[in-house]
């Protein structure tokens, strides 16, 4: 039996983090797990930059905040927490670690070959170093759909079963 009590979703605001917080949102109802939604946010402070690092980080945290709804507070216990780092890989792997995370569920991109080699992955990092299972979510056109009751001794009837019963 699969068990989730926390749900990470990491997010970097695109398009496939988009969908993969869809999807951590409905697993997280499913199973009844808390969400945590983490950012990774570039870390500015160290290197000289004509952009203000503690603007960039406050802007950051609203668009956090505005992509969690009061339901997402409420009934999934969501957490939003922004941590500032140049690796966001071993950040995310650390958090899942510390927080016991039982689920990770990030966007990917899905880059190429050559373009996998030259500039690496952080899912793919992530997926690598993770305590927990990762669920990769590479583009938003799958619709995750929650049915409302659960499969009866993990099997679903078939159409010719069904309409046999009925």
């Amino acid at each position: 039996m699969i068990v989730l009590k926390n749900v990470l979703v990491a997010t970097d605001f695109s398009p496939p983090s988009e969908a993969a917080l869809t999807y951590a949102r409905a697993l997280s109802r499913t199973f009844g797990a808390s969400l945590h939604v983490l950012h990774v946010a570039e870390n500015l402070f160290l290197r000289p930059t004509p952009l203000d690092p503690h603007a960039m980080v406050a802007t950051k945290i609203r668009a956090l905040n505005d992509c969690l709804t009061d339901c997402d507070r409420a009934v999934l216990r969501a957490r939003p927490i922004i941590e500032v780092s140049d690796s966001p890989a071993n950040v995310i792997v650390n958090y899942a670690k510390r927080e016991g995370i039982d689920l990770i569920v990030m966007g990917t991109h899905g880059r190429n070959a050559v373009s996998q080699l030259l500039v690496g992955s952080v899912a793919e990092r992530v997926v690598r170093l993770a305590p927990c299972p990762v669920l990769t979510v590479r583009r938003p056109e799958h619709e995750f759909v929650i049915s409302d009751s659960p499969m009866q001794g993990g099997h679903h009837d078939s159409p010719e079963e069904h309409s046999r019963r009925d």
